[in-house]
């Protein structure tokens, strides 16, 4: 039992995590490129593209590390190409060329609509249930409305907390579900880099 539940708690844990990293990614990425690119007429511009595109490498193996640890699914590496040494057009244009830094961003941008629904099935799956356990407690000093249905006896609170034990059993194998989902994802991409 309490395997299971120190499971759940950090699949809840990865699937908030995949929400905060992907808003991060989408962020990041649509700041920092729309702004290199635009700055790239002057000396500044250029250091920052380069930057910008090498750390597609440090955020891949994040993922990575991030996908093994929550998920236990293993994910090879891909061979980082060795940083060029050159002018600062020459690098970044190395690294502007690169197909792997763009198939990268693609990817972790992509995350953002993928951890929106993670976070989706991290409230449903894991705090609802929560909540509707502890209906109950709740019912002398709130109103409780549950499917238009108002909780005002004590055995309504009781059906609607079973509703809650049976949602957290489904919810524990729907959330592990969706956190293989995303680990596969993550694998996808990595797939995508050795091609």
């Amino acid at each position: 039992m309490k395997k299971e539940m120190m499971q759940s708690l950090q699949t809840f844990y990865f699937l908030l995590l995949t929400f905060a990293t992907g808003v991060f990614y989408f962020c990041f990425y649509l700041v920092s490129l729309v702004f290199s690119l635009s700055m790239a007429f002057t000396l500044i511009g250029l250091p920052m593209i380069t930057y910008v595109m090498r750390s597609t490498r440090t955020f891949a193996r994040y993922e990575r590390i991030q996908t093994k640890i929550y998920t236990d699914l293993s994910i090879d590496p891909y061979g980082e190409p060795a940083i060029k040494e050159g002018s600062l057009w020459q690098q970044a244009k190395e690294e502007l060329t690169d197909r792997r830094n763009w198939t990268i961003i693609g990817w972790l941008m992509l995350k953002f609509p993928l951890g929106l629904l993670a976070l989706l099935l991290a409230v449903l799956c894991y705090i609802a249930p929560v909540i509707f356990i502890l209906v109950p407690l709740a019912v002398p000093y709130l109103d409780i409305y549950f499917a238009g249905i108002r909780v005002d006896t004590f055995v309504k609170s009781l059906f609607v907390m079973a509703g809650g034990v049976l949602l957290a059993y489904a919810g524990a194998k729907l959330g592990r579900s969706s956190a293989l989902l995303v680990g596969r994802y993550i694998r996808q991409m990595f797939e995508r880099l050795h091609t």
